[in-house]
């Protein structure tokens, strides 16, 4: 279906952009993303998915709007208070672009639940503030053969990476997965949470909105010939300092999921 009238007046910036164009905004309308979490990081990310034109964007959060969320969750307004927040991302995503259709999903993700969740959407985006939550979508990723952007934010730090874990690199080796990166979890009570220890509100808006340019590269196939993106490639941030830093990491033999015990066990 060729994009209307409208919609080439509103994506303009997009179709004369080397990197996307017609076929890149074409690639958007009809891609399907499940953001997870539509707090501190999913609002930023929400608006610039809807406003880049993605065809169905899915919302998974059980929880509901509070006054503490307003510092740094931009999509909710003082009159949002208790209501539902992705009844709330919904009508503020349709009121920016009425061409996106928003699917709710008003639950808590867990292990169980996570491969329903995901099947349908073409690229899951992470937002969520817990190593539970990470696992149980970066598990289900790996396993229904979906592309993960995942990302935190604590205090002044932020970190960001892509993990296309079901696939291979170029030259045959395997991606790594999220437990290459992160083998174990915390322990409990070890990492302060965004409650206790604080959050710059902006900065989620800056991670947010990288989130997003890593879910429109994966849609639109990459930005160029020379785009390497971030898979491999853990993103971090460092405000306080004024200091981004890109480290590589690679597949662990040991991990689980796509280890060598793992390959052994399945065949």
């Amino acid at each position: 279906m060729q994009l209307s009238a409208l919609e080439i007046e509103r994506y303009a910036r997009h179709i004369v952009l080397q990197g996307i164009g017609g076929p890149g905004q074409q690639n958007l309308r009809s891609a399907k993303v499940l953001v997870i979490g539509a707090g501190g990081l999913g609002c930023p990310l929400i608006q610039y998915l809807a406003a880049a034109g993605i065809g169905q964007i899915g919302i998974v959060d059980d929880d509901i709007v509070t006054l503490s969320n307003l510092q740094r969750q931009v999509l909710f307004k003082t009159t949002d208070l208790g209501k539902s927040k992705v009844e709330c991302v919904k009508r503020a995503t349709h009121e920016l672009n009425p061409h996106v259709e928003i699917i709710l999903h008003n639950t808590r993700i867990d292990a169980i639940n996570a491969y329903e969740l995901i099947r349908d959407y073409d690229v899951v985006a992470d937002g969520s503030d817990n190593f539970v939550t990470r696992y149980a979508v970066s598990d289900a990723c790996f396993y229904e053969s979906k592309p993960l952007i995942t990302a935190a934010v604590s205090q002044f730090d932020a970190s960001l990476t892509t993990l296309r874990a079901h696939e291979k690199r170029r030259d045959g080796t395997l991606n790594p997965t999220y437990r290459c990166l992160f083998p174990q979890a915390p322990t409990e009570g070890s990492q302060p949470t965004c409650a206790t220890a604080g959050i710059v509100g902006a900065l989620t808006g800056i991670v947010g909105s990288m989130m997003a340019l890593e879910v429109i590269r994966e849609i639109v196939g990459g930005y160029g010939s020379e785009d390497e993106g971030l898979v491999g490639k853990l993103l971090l941030l460092d405000y306080l300092n004024l200091r981004f830093e890109t480290i590589k990491y690679g597949w662990d033999s040991e991990n689980p999921l796509s280890g060598t015990y793992a390959v052994l066990a399945n065949t």
